[in-house]
């Protein structure tokens, strides 16, 4: 017969202490939740024309050189009264470059009425990558960085580019997933909202 060769002093073992457990399950139960806030927001999908604009109000800061009149941020709250191009972008999005010289012409064409006003927003970028594809593309309207992705966020943007048309009251009149084909396209989104 064979002995076993245990200490006699050893105590069992338990695994793991139960602050550890606790804390594991809180964080796994903490993701849980988060994973499934996002698959909510993304069955939700974007923002649709007819949605008003006030549950998401934001305000924005300006990049220097990138103003409007002179104010270095801007919310919708400010732009009522005013037609609202909300274009989202970032520099590593090829389609946004495809399109900002459509976007810029079209700025061009309203800009001396007033009565549009367009708004870059610069999504996941740095401020000097963003200041150099702005000089880049000649871009001369207002844009700033969407700090903590918060403005995208609440327009539960999908990707870029993604461009919302506001109407005097702020509401979404028109959504353009994806670049635009050319200026007379904007145009044509911008007219309609002017007729009203």
């Amino acid at each position: 017969m064979t002995e076993e060769n245990t200490p006699e002093n050893t105590a069992p073992n338990r695994g793991m202490p139960l602050w550890i457990q606790i804390t594991v399950w809180t964080v796994l139960v903490a993701l849980l939740v988060v994973v499934f806030m996002g698959l909510i927001r993304a069955r939700e999908g974007n923002v649709q024309a007819g949605a008003e604009t006030e549950s998401f109000d934001f305000t924005m800061p300006l990049f220097e050189g990138y103003y409007y009149k002179d104010a270095q941020e801007v919310s919708l709250t400010d732009l009522r009264g005013k037609i609202v191009v909300l274009n989202f972008w970032a520099t590593w999005c090829v389609p946004c470059q495809q399109e900002a010289a459509e976007l810029e012409e079209a700025w061009r064409f309203y800009e001396p009425d007033g009565e549009v006003i367009f708004i870059g927003v610069d999504y996941v970028d740095t401020e000097p990558e963003a200041r150099d594809y702005l000089k880049e593309y000649d871009i001369t309207y207002p844009n700033g960085p969407d700090m903590g992705t918060e403005i995208s966020q609440a327009f539960r943007i999908q990707g870029v580019p993604e461009t919302y048309f506001l109407d005097r009251d702020g509401v979404v009149q028109h959504v353009q997933l994806g670049p635009f084909r050319s200026t007379d396209q904007i145009k044509s989104i911008v007219n309609s909202l002017l007729a009203e």
